[in-house]
């Protein structure tokens, strides 16, 4: 249960004390309260820790009305950000106009149906508190995207930052497609609010409790449903089965669309009620916006932590332990990472396979060495196949040894250089793709482990296979 610490705080501000009470004991339950009965202690409360999360503030209040004081807070650095809602009996359309051009985010009419007063609270609290996480993150993101591209000028003083700098417009992209996907559903949140609070005064104005109720009930169902779980086809036959259902109605095609989208189509006898009703289609739209904003919110959580496992890769793979100690350590960890990072070039045209036996122990080693290792073998791997082909990647234990076998579908290596391979400065490639150090190091760092490293090769089947002992004794640095 939510602690009065971790609740959001409201300031309700209102010259008329028993209006105070009423709302007050409206939202006691749920929320921290601060209460203020003039425009002066309204602004004292404001820039007063705890501050609040959202005020209610009354226009008509003697000395200073409610027009001054969000003129006052929204002057001021620390109450600028805090959202207000008038709370007024004024309700002409040119009252309304002028708050929200002051830059209050809604109008309550006086009188008020209580549900209504709370669901716009609750809210209003919500999506603020998700358009700061939605900053939060894209500001992270944004950093460590700056942060990558800061790095690359560093990378290339050794063969492991050279292979990253290959990798780094690939991981550029990975995190630019959820960037792009947080920036696109959080002006998609943004608009639909502006949108829904245009919508909800007049809606709602007339509605009774019952009615508010019945919208609540609709949007509910809308809000728990699953959504992105019916295929294209099955969409279809929902569509049809809601056109169906709606015989006659109007726009009978445009609600089946609206439902499906919604989640709803199983039961929907109290949605037919709803449209029976004066601006029914007004308030199903309403929910339909207010549910699409459930899906903004899903599509941010997904790219977020599609971004967040390309960043934790580039860390565990940029991460330099200098303690000159061995440690134990999953090799499939530091294959995965590795792949993490090279899933851009894999998705174009790489078939991968892979193969990770159960219950594999961890091995005595140098983790980011052996990173190392796995980066150039997938590297030259992707390479000798143009990006293009197929990629396994088989991992098992084989007696005191976990036994790594990288194997790919490309050209091959000609039978006269196999035995030139691991030579420092030997390469095949041209002038500027690579050092010829790449495979020399890979031997030196498997030495090091005391393991082995073979290779076999002819057209359309390159296997490299790397042996190293799961216990084994400190090699020389």
């Amino acid at each position: 249960m939510m602690t009065s610490v971790e609740k959001p705080c409201v300031l309700l501000v209102d010259n008329e004390k028993i209006n105070l009470k009423v709302l007050a004991d409206l939202l006691k339950d749920d929320y921290r309260l601060k209460l203020a009965t003039s425009g002066e202690q309204a602004l004292q409360f404001a820039e007063t820790p705890p501050l609040p999360n959202l005020i209610l503030l009354d226009v008509v209040m003697p000395e200073m009305n409610g027009y001054q004081v969000i003129k006052y807070l929204k002057e001021n650095n620390v109450t600028k950000n805090i959202p207000v809602i008038f709370v007024t009996a004024l309700s002409s359309i040119s009252e309304e106009e002028k708050g929200l051009m002051l830059g209050a985010i809604d109008y309550i009419i006086k009188p008020y149906s209580p549900p209504l007063v709370k669901m716009r609270v609750h809210n209003h609290l919500r999506y603020h508190n998700l358009e700061d996480r939605v900053k939060e993150r894209t500001l992270e993101l944004s950093n460590a995207l700056t942060e990558l591209k800061t790095t690359q000028k560093h990378l290339v003083e050794s063969e492991k930052m050279a292979a990253l700098g290959q990798l780094i417009a690939g991981i550029a992209h990975e995190i630019n497609t959820p960037l792009g996907a947080i920036s696109s559903s959080a002006g998609n949140i943004k608009n639909l609010l502006e949108q829904t609070l245009t919508m909800m005064p007049p809606l709602f104005q007339n509605f009774s409790t019952q009615e508010c109720n019945e919208f609540l009930l609709i949007l509910g169902k809308a809000l728990q449903s699953n959504f992105g779980l019916l295929s294209a086809k099955e969409k279809r036959q929902k569509r049809r089965d809601l056109v169906a259902r709606l015989g006659d109605m109007e726009y009978a095609h445009n609600i089946a669309d609206t439902l499906v989208d919604m989640g709803l189509y199983e039961d929907i006898d109290n949605v037919i009620e709803l449209l029976a009703k004066e601006n029914g289609h007004e308030v199903l739209e309403l929910a339909y916006k207010l549910s699409e904003l459930k899906k903004s919110t899903q599509i941010i959580n997904t790219a977020t932590e599609r971004a967040s496992k390309v960043v934790f890769a580039l860390k565990s793979y940029a991460h330099h332990d200098n303690s000159d100690e061995k440690v134990f350590a999953n090799v499939t960890h530091g294959i995965d990472t590795i792949l993490t990072l090279y899933q851009s070039p894999i998705k174009q045209g790489i078939h991968l396979i892979k193969s990770y036996a159960e219950n594999l122990p961890a091995i005595h080693c140098y983790p980011d060495e052996l990173n190392q290792v796995w980066t150039n073998l997938i590297h030259n791997a992707l390479q000798a196949m143009d990006n293009n082909g197929t990629l396994s990647i088989d991992v098992a234990e084989v007696e005191d040894c976990i036994r790594v076998c990288i194997q790919d579908s490309g050209k091959g290596i000609p039978s006269e250089n196999m035995t030139k391979i691991f030579d420092a400065f030997f390469t095949t490639k041209s002038t500027g793709e690579g050092s010829g150090l790449g495979l020399h190091i890979i031997k030196k760092i498997i030495d090091k482990h005391s393991g082995r490293i073979n290779v076999e090769s002819q057209p359309g089947c390159t296997v490299f296979s790397v042996l190293l002992p799961i216990h084994s004794t400190v090699g020389a640095r």
